[in-house]
């Protein structure tokens, strides 16, 4: 018998909780992933949001700010604190 192999190119859902971290996912699908997700969370009326990118050095960090400053749906974003992960995190207030 012979099983089908799974189709790795499909969607897989993302569960919106407001939280979202960056860990799980390639760099490269930052550009997309970000604007879509903050859409989503403004959709369903989550306004405060956590967007896990680590400490590393400092890149993708810096890439999501800027996706950040550039997005119609962010009032204000701040990184963390030392209760919500300090340099690793960025808190976000949509709109």
């Amino acid at each position: 018998m012979n099983a089908a192999a799974p189709d790795h190119a499909a969607p897989v859902p993302l569960p919106i909780t407001g939280e979202l971290d960056l860990h799980t996912f390639n760099p490269r699908e930052v550009d997309d992933l970000i604007p879509a997700y903050l859409a989503e969370c403004y959709a369903r009326q989550l306004r405060e949001i956590r967007i896990i990118h680590g400490k590393g050095t400092g890149r993708l960090r810096t890439r999501v700010h800027s996706l950040l400053r550039h997005s119609p749906f962010v009032r204000t974003c701040r990184l963390g604190d030392e209760f919500t992960g300090s340099w690793g995190a960025t808190l976000v207030t949509l709109r």
